[in-house]
This record gives C-alpha cells, sequence and structure tokens, in this order.
C-alpha cells in the first residue's frame, strides 16, 4: 500500500466501501450476527428419501466441537452434548445436515461415540468448519472454508501467535470484519456499481480496468491489487478478477491486508489483536476514516463490527477481551 492510502483502510479511502456510506447504513436485519436455525425435528424416524450409510467406528483421538441448538452439521461431525457432556457423531444426514436434530433424541442422525482428546482442525486453524458455518449460515458458496485454510499457508502466523485464547480472539476478530465487509460472507463484488470505475489513481491510468471492492475484506484501488499481488506472486493489477473468481486467492487478499496493512492505524490487524489485544484497533486499520467517530456515518458500522466480534468470540469458547471501539 503506498502513502495515499495510508490514511484509510483497503476500500474506504474515498468513502466507498461493499456498499458504499448510504448503503453501509441500510444494511438490511438479515446481515446482524448470524442466528440459528430453529427446524428441529425430535423423531428417530428418518427423512423420505434418505438412505442409512455405514457407521465407522471413530478413533479415540478426534476432533469435536459443542453441540449447539438449531445448528445443521455435516456428516460426520462429533460434537459434545453440554448437557450431558457425552460426545455423539453425525452418521446420517438429511435434507439439511442434521436438520438441527438434538443427539439424544435422534438415534438416525447421531450414534454415541468416544472422544478422549482433541486434534487440530484442518490445517491446523482454531475454526473449525462446523463453527465457520455457524458464524456464516447464509453464506455464498463461493467462500469456501477449504479456501480459507490454504489462504492461510500463505501466512501460517494468522491466529497462530501468543498462545490458544489469542489465536481464538483474532480468528473472531479477522471473520467478524468479514462479516461487516461483505453482508455474513454474502457478497463477493462491491455493490454500488456506479463507483466501479472510481478506485483508480491516478486517474486515468488504469487502462479500462477496474479495481472496486471484491473478496473478503473488498480489497480496492489499484495501488492495493498491485501490492496485493506482488506478494502472493500474483498478477492481480492485470487479473483483478481473480479476487472475485478464486476462492484462495479472494481469501489471500484479505489475509495480505490483515497481517501487512495499517491503513490510518498504527499496527496491522494482525498486531492488534496479538500485541494490543485490541479489537477496536483492527476497525482504525480497515476503515477507521470513516467509522472511527464519536457519531455520524459509520459509528453503528463499528459498533456492528464489536457485536459480531464479541458473537464469533462466543462460538470459539473464548472472551472478547476489552478494547472493542476505536
Amino acid at each position: 500500500m503506498n502513502a495515499r492510502s495510508n490514511t484509510r483502510g483497503p476500500r474506504a479511502r474515498a468513502g466507498h466501501g461493499l456498499l458504499g456510506w448510504f448503503g453501509l447504513l441500510c444494511i438490511p436485519a438479515a446481515y446482524a450476527a448470524p442466528q440459528a436455525p430453529t427446524n428441529l425435528i425430535p423423531t428417530d424416524l428418518a427423512p423420505a428419501g434418505y438412505t442409512t450409510t455405514a457407521v465407522v467406528a471413530p478413533a479415540a483421538t478426534c476432533t469435536f466441537v459443542t453441540w449447539t441448538r438449531g445448528v445443521n452439521y455435516s456428516l460426520g461431525t462429533i460434537v459434545k452434548y453440554p448437557p450431558n457432556n457425552q460426545y455423539y457423531k453425525l452418521v446420517n444426514v438429511g435434507t439439511n445436515g442434521s436438520d438441527g436434530t438434538d443427539p439424544t433424541i435422534s438415534t438416525w442422525y447421531w450414534q454415541p461415540t468416544n472422544c478422549d482428546t482433541t486434534t487440530p482442525p484442518t490445517g491446523g486453524f482454531v475454526v473449525t468448519e462446523a463453527q465457520f458455518n455457524q458464524m456464516f449460515p447464509n453464506r455464498n458458496s463461493f467462500y469456501t472454508y477449504a479456501g480459507l485454510v490454504a489462504a492461510i499457508r500463505s501466512y501460517p502466523n494468522f491466529a497462530k501467535e501468543g498462545g490458544d485464547t489469542i489465536a481464538r480472539q483474532e480468528a473472531a476478530a479477522f471473520l467478524a470484519n468479514v462479516n461487516q465487509e461483505t453482508g455474513g460472507l454474502v457478497h463477493i463484488r462491491e455493490l454500488n456499481q456506479a463507483n466501479w470505475d472510481h478506485y483508480c489513481q491516478p486517474q486515468g491510468s488504469c487502462g479500462g480496468k477496474q479495481y472496486y471492492g471484491r473478496g473478503p475484506i473488498q480489497l480496492s484501488w489499484n495501488y492495493n491489487y498491485a501490492s496485493a499481488g506482488s506478494a502472493l506472486g500474483l498478477d492481480l493489477l492485470n487479473n483483478p478478477d481473480l479476487v472475485a473468481t478464486n476462492s484462495a486467492i479472494s481469501w489471500q487478499t484479505a489475509l495480505w491486508y490483515w497481517m501487512t496493512q495499517r491503513g490510518g492505524a498504527s499496527n496491522t490487524p494482525h498486531q492488534a489483536m496479538v500485541n494490543l489485544r485490541a479489537f477496536g484497533e483492527t476497525i482504525r486499520a480497515i476503515n477507521g476514516g470513516i467509522e472511527c467517530n464519536a457519531t455520524g456515518i459509520g459509528h453503528q458500522q463499528m459498533l456492528n463490527r464489536g457485536a459480531y466480534y464479541r458473537n464469533f468470540a462466543s462460538i470459539l469458547g473464548v472472551a472478547p477481551g476489552n478494547n472493542q471501539t476505536c
């Protein structure tokens, strides 16, 4: 990122984000902190059209998630059921995975299992796929968990430094900011198409290419595409749409900003969480020029980010800590 963009984050230098100033102030209620679905099916009967799958005994060591009412888990997921602290494996699925069923009620979906210890989730990321799906129940299929895990390989210190608590707080902070930028991982491209031609400095030097907001962090401006591409070994300046068409690359650009850029802050978002344990500083680095003010445009968006952070920290079983505003 060059000096011109050091006052604001990857998308907000001129006040244009995913939805623009006015769109940001009108995000519908559906984009609030995700709520678990409530389609519980308390029955042992298999849904019509589904057949029983073979039951495979799990290893003594396994990865589990804490069961949450209403969440639809995928086949093979092992959960810890809080009322009795027992473990259950999802051995059959319905229309929506586990269809929100309770492990102690539906024996067709769930089977008791052993889970003595835990192993790191896929790729060593502190967020499991089940937790990721719980955070983003309405996400666009473009934003895959596998793409995120693949992108983390480019920045192996992400959510890995300072111990387990800080790692979980950093993961929650990153995903909370992503949630705000994309309306819950729903949108890939900036919604306000009237702005698409505006992200070019010097003006008129972009050869007809557009550098509007794309991806989880809504990467914007030609110089940010150039810098991110250089860091990742990709020609994003000539191929900016890779950020909107390749899931792993899209996630890589978000992590590039998170790990290496400061915007108008004194620290990168990664440093803010690891060294300062200050979620509010991550907001300053991403969109502080608009949102870090006492009142007015952007203030509600700052509060939204904090709410998402607290919600995601709860899902990851970690206290959010202080310094949640900027």
